[in-house]
């Protein structure tokens, strides 16, 4: 076994398990845990003797609630931002790695996972949806946007629940992810050391997983997807709004869920509402290391913008009042403003 603070890495039978390990922090990812499990996977994929690998976290409250914005932060206001985008020049490869790890790549996902979590979980082969997942990508929230893989990810979901999840920052469940294809298997959180036991030996991990996997009951977008695949086609975020308020002029639960989602969007910041959106648009035509190259050009703009560092100042900080975006509203917010976010960089990450 080898052991730091915040991951932990064991070989067991034919397994390399990774233990996130930062309960105290929701298992936010940090540098450190981000260059050492690159490393370590590139040490197991020429491992002879490794299978598999199974990702889990300790505690229980979450798998990983994201990365450590709060020490993104504190580089931001010391003025070290070219540090602060040095984190994620590691972390996107990382995510890309995963998405083509050579070995089975299975993710035991329970409690939280957001932002960074995502992108160290959902990228592998097999994903496993514990009793207490709770999936979402809030970045827009927090003057962000969609990124560790969500520009190839979300728009794959079907129908238009990728821009739902996108534009909202709405948290699913375990019925949800399975239903959507996030996760690929439901397991009693209960019975994952069970799981991993027996994901440690030579039998098929497919095989393992299915004899595990249990009914995941019923999905709560499932009765919504009609509406969401109508309202959230709109050509734009103004256009997805007008459609929820046209849904939501009735009565019952259509009308009344058409109401919340207009609500809940214009609480997000404007300017990375555009950008999510047109994240979902351009994914569809592009190859995982082409989204991550994407994200990376988006990213190296939004760190030396405000709004990131404003959204984590309300939101995990002072948490005393709204955000000021800026711009602060949609119409302020240009088309020519959110392609600048997508234009190449002089030096495009490196995958």
């Amino acid at each position: 076994m080898i052991a730091s603070a915040e991951i932990v890495f064991e070989r067991r039978g034919v397994a390399g398990i990774v233990t996130l390990n930062r309960p105290q922090a929701l298992n936010a990812l940090s540098r450190f845990m981000v260059l050492a499990l690159r490393r370590q996977l590139d040490e197991w994929a020429a491992d002879a003797a490794v299978a598999r690998v199974v990702i889990q976290a300790a505690g229980g409250r979450a798998f990983c609630a994201g990365g450590d914005i709060r020490a993104v932060y504190e580089l931001h206001k010391a003025g070290r931002i070219d540090e602060a985008i040095d984190f994620w020049r590691h972390e996107y490869p990382l995510n890309a790695a995963i998405k083509h790890y050579p070995k089975p790549y299975i993710a035991l996902v329970d409690g939280l996972v957001m932002g960074g979590g995502v992108g160290v979980s959902m990228h592998g082969a097999l994903r496993v949806a514990g009793d207490r997942l709770s999936f979402a990508m809030p970045e827009v929230g927090i003057g962000f946007f969609p990124d560790v893989g969500a520009t190839y990810l979300l728009p794959r979901l079907p129908g238009k629940t990728g821009t739902y999840l996108a534009l909202t920052g709405n948290r699913i469940g375990p019925a949800d992810a399975l239903a959507l294809g996030i996760a690929t298997h439901r397991v009693a959180s209960a019975r994952f050391a069970e799981l991993l036991e027996a994901l440690s030996t030579d039998d098929d991990a497919a095989n393992t997983l299915d004899a595990f996997s249990t009914d995941a009951g019923s999905a709560s977008l499932a009765p919504r997807r009609a509406l969401i695949d109508r309202a959230f086609a709109g050509a734009n975020v103004e256009a997805i709004l007008a459609a929820l308020e046209r849904e939501g002029t009735g009565s019952g639960d259509d009308a009344a869920f058409a109401r919340e989602q207009a609500a809940v969007i214009r609480s997000k910041c404007p300017l990375s509402l555009k950008i999510a959106l047109e994240q979902m648009r351009r994914g569809p035509n592009l190859d995982f290391n082409e989204a991550m190259r994407t994200e990376f050009r988006i990213l190296s703009r939004v760190a030396r913008e405000p709004n990131f560092y404003e959204g984590i100042r309300a939101a995990v900080l002072d948490k005393d009042n709204p955000p000021r975006w800026n711009p602060p509203n949609l119409a302020q917010v240009s088309e020519v403003a959110v392609a600048a976010h997508f234009a190449p960089l002089a030096e495009e990450l490196a995958l």
